[in-house]
């Protein structure tokens, strides 16, 4: 059985763990160094250290699974982690489903979120629950000393009025 609840502050750790090992499955493409490695190891310890308040996490027969964050509140889904091992159990659907019920709660109309290009099982998985792809931009990556490709994706869950009398072209 899935459960998504809150986070817990002392489990922190375990969450950066988890958000470790799905980011480097994501990136296996990019070519990841052990400096960028550890960076990335440093960045989730103090995320979800400082931010736990922000996260909801997914259990799936009382282990922790997975993820997610919306570090500053609004409509953008910061942070989105599935532990690889969970990955392809409805872990992460219901996590979304929890985080987007979340976000309209609060009288949002779109959901966004981004990641890397090359993270295709990511952008096939959020396309599948209904989001788009709204931009791509390429920005040098100093870390990779490359470019790096991004999306922006996006979900409308309001119907946006028009503000027109008639029905709306």
């Amino acid at each position: 059985m899935i459960v998504i609840r809150n986070a817990y502050e002392q489990e922190a750790e375990v969450l950066a763990a988890i958000g470790l090992r799905a980011w480097r499955q994501a990136t296996a493409a990019l070519g990841i160094t052990p400096t960028l490695y550890d960076n990335a190891a440093s960045a989730f310890s103090n995320f979800t250290r400082s931010s736990w308040l922000a996260i909801r996490v997914a259990e799936l027969g009382g282990s922790v699974a997975g993820w997610a964050a919306r570090e500053h509140f609004n409509e953008a889904i910061s942070d989105f982690w599935i532990d690889p091992e969970f990955q392809r159990r409805g872990v992460g659907s219901r996590l979304l489903g929890d985080i987007e019920r979340l976000i309209e709660e609060k009288g949002f109309e779109t959901i966004r979120l981004e990641t890397h290009a090359q993270n295709e099982p990511a952008v096939a998985f959020f396309r599948y629950h209904g989001y788009s792809i709204r931009w791509l931009s390429v920005s040098y990556a100093p870390k990779l000393d490359r470019e790096v490709q991004s999306v922006g994706l996006q979900k409308q869950l309001a119907e946006v009025e028009s503000g027109l009398y008639g029905p709306a072209f």
